[in-house]
């Protein structure tokens, strides 16, 4: 929300000049008594409205907020209309009795009508709520919107008799004032509620809650001000439209955050559709059966009653839920669902599946913007899809999916969403996350498998290049020399030899552990089985863990890829209890049953809470993906740390048959 900073301290003079308006109300109608009732102010006129309810409401914001220009025009149009209210009596009262200053009493009593009128209708919608204009280029219409009073005044002094009187209160038809005049204002009516709607599209929701505040029955009071500079229409209904604006003002500024402008639309509109509704069927059947029983009022009556009641919950239904759609848009949870699968369905990749559903979110609920965040397993966002702005105090709905946080949905609203329709759209959320989650894991380790195959070839070709090549280019040199060394000198041809045996044998060696890298030769010499029992027995000697292998179906059949993928989970496994488990004893099952699955607990101290994957687990779970397995590390059911790798066999030997 756009911050607006006040000075907090309060100011002495609204609160005096409010009691003044009110009491110039309370003074004009105390004159009007010695008035004749043909020229006496009535009671219910409009201005004895805003002079009474405008100044208060006005005082009471400028009292704790003295640089709010809302409050200081509020002010300043409630005293105008109480000194116009007195003018009215005063001017015929000093009339009467040819006292001096009449024909300027008469005079404001003419026109002052406007800055009131004009005042909160042109001019309050261009600063609402901050004072400030939605734009500079509103300045030229505010300019005029302020200047309109002074034309009023102007056309009304030369030609008093353009304004007219319906039921004592004065009407200024724009039907028949100068076409100018009337473009004008109606010209600045226009563009002063195209600033509110601007304003409302670019503001952040709490200031949409404002503006909505004041729109709901300011726009009912326009219109019925106006329409009244027109033609003649009902006083109390004037009157209430009027008196609500203030008040509405005032919560909007002061107390926007605690009601719900939501709720009180959608009730007015439902029971003013209910009371449409309801007497239009009564007086239907009553008419109805007026006609076909003559001379029964009574029964027509009773009939008529009990049809309206027996319609009213059933309309009322329907009517809160066609207002909750049009405020709110669609609420049923499974439709929602259904629309978002639909939309799913046309998206190519997770990325465009998680924005179709954040504008999926946004607009189901009305939202001024929603982030949908993407967490990998220790709780950190690895991707965000966002649209639009969420406000100062957006709200939060966790996403879990199998009882693991798997993201977050922030969006920002005026009001809470169902639950229902909240609970729908975490689950489908939740789905949908999880397999944006999974995509990009497998997505991660394919580009692990690459940078580690490209720098596994770089190793290979470094080592043969920089180690294996030179040497054995040393070696031809070293043959050639003796085989000369030999025709002359047989003697010093041994000792060359014996050089050329024992870099002979560094350079087996090497090659060697550049098999060995590739594939551990206990796999062929030993078996999986075989080579993971004398990997446990390395691991045991000396103050190792106990380790024992259980090994359940036959594993001599094994594809080469997953016999090294489980030798090396195993290995770094392994490695991990010798080094940080503090543990006892350690258990190593192997499974063949459909696939392969490894599994290595301890008894162990177990993960630290703050434990991070590091090299090694990440290491085991590239180990599984790589052939489409998976892997995983937690705790054991009676202390310790487990282990559990599930990898495919059968997928690898279609794959190895059909590559071949």
């Amino acid at each position: 929300m756009v911050t607006v900073h006040h000075d907090r301290g309060t100011s002495p003079w609204p609160v005096p000049l409010a009691l003044s308006a009110v009491g110039a109300v309370v003074a004009s109608l105390v004159v009007g008594l010695w008035l004749p009732e043909s020229r006496r102010l009535v009671w219910w006129h409009p201005e004895i409205v805003i002079a009474v309810c405008w100044t208060p409401v006005a005082a009471l914001l400028l009292r704790h907020r003295p640089g709010l220009w809302v409050g200081r025009l509020m002010l300043v149009c409630g005293v105008s209309a109480a000194v116009y209210v007195l003018a009215l009596n005063l001017g015929p009262l000093f009339e009467e009795n040819g006292w001096p200053g009449a024909g300027f009493l008469l005079w404001l009593g003419v026109w002052l009508w406007a800055v009131d009128t004009f005042g909160l209708t042109l001019v309050l919608p261009l600063i609402f709520p901050d004072g400030r204009l939605v734009s500079a280029r509103f300045r030229p219409v505010l300019a005029v919107a302020c200047a309109i009073p002074l034309i009023v005044c102007v056309h009304l002094t030369i030609d008093p008799n353009a304004r007219r009187f319906h039921n004592g209160v004065s009407v200024y038809p724009f039907q028949d004032i100068p076409l100018a005049i009337s473009l004008t204002i109606l010209t600045t009516l226009l563009l002063g509620m195209a600033s509110v709607v601007i304003r409302f599209v670019r503001s952040p929701p709490d200031v949409r809650r404002q503006i909505a505040w004041v729109v709901y029955p300011g726009v009912l009071a326009q219109a019925i001000i106006f329409v009244g500079e027109t033609a003649p229409i009902g006083d109390p209904v004037r009157n209430v439209t009027i008196a609500a604006v203030p008040v509405c003002i005032a919560i909007a500024i002061t107390r926007y955050r605690l009601y719900d402008i939501d709720l009180v639309i959608s009730r007015t509109l439902v029971y003013a559709g209910l009371v449409i509704v309801i007497t239009g069927v009564y007086f239907a059947l009553v008419g109805a059966v007026s006609g076909v029983v003559a001379g029964h009022g009574e029964l027509a009556g009773l009939i008529g009653a009990i049809a309206a009641g027996a319609v009213f919950e059933p309309v009322r239904r329907r009517l809160q839920r066609a207002v909750d759609r049009l405020i709110h848009g669609e609420r049923d949870p499974y439709r929602i669902a259904d629309r978002l699968n639909r939309r799913l369905q046309t998206t190519s990749d997770p990325a465009a599946a998680l924005a179709t559903a954040v504008s999926v979110v946004r607009e189901t609920l009305r939202a001024s913007g929603v982030v949908l965040e993407v967490l990998d397993r220790d709780g950190r966002t690895v991707s965000k899809t966002e649209e639009g702005a969420l406000g100062d105090r957006p709200r939060l709905i966790p996403l879990v999916w199998h009882g693991e946080p798997v993201g977050r949905l922030l969006f920002g609203v005026a009001r809470p969403p169902d639950g229902r329709l909240a609970g729908v759209l975490a689950r489908k959320l939740a789905e949908l996350t999880s397999a944006a989650r999974l995509a990009a894991d497998v997505q991660r380790s394919r580009d692990r498998i690459l940078r580690a195959r490209e720098e596994e070839r770089r190793r290979l070709r470094r080592d043969l290049h920089d180690g294996l090549g030179p040497t054995l280019a040393s070696l031809a040199m070293t043959v050639d020399a003796a085989r000369i060394t030999l025709r002359n000198d047989p003697d010093a041809a041994d000792a060359l030899l014996e050089n050329l045996r024992a870099t002979m044998g560094r350079t087996i060696g090497d090659i060697r552990e550049l098999v060995y890298g590739l594939r551990p030769p206990a796999l062929d010499d030993l078996g999986l089985a075989g080579a993971i029992r004398a990997l446990g027995g390395v691991v045991g000697t000396g103050d190792g863990p106990k380790v024992d292998v259980r090994v359940e179906g036959d594993l001599a059949s094994l594809p080469a890829a997953a016999e090294v993928a489980a030798y090396r989970i195993v290995q770094e496994a392994l490695t991990n209890v010798y080094r940080h488990a503090k543990a006892g004893s350690a258990v190593v099952r192997l499974s063949l049953n459909g696939d392969l699955h490894v599994c290595v607990g301890d008894d162990g101290v177990g993960m630290p809470a703050d434990a991070r994957s590091g090299v090694g687990m990440c290491s085991m779970r590239e180990r599984a993906a790589e052939i489409g397995g998976s892997c995983t590390v937690g705790p054991g059911p009676e202390g310790g740390t487990v282990v559990r790798a599930r990898l495919p066999v059968n997928a690898i030997e279609n794959a190895g048959r059909a590559s071949a």
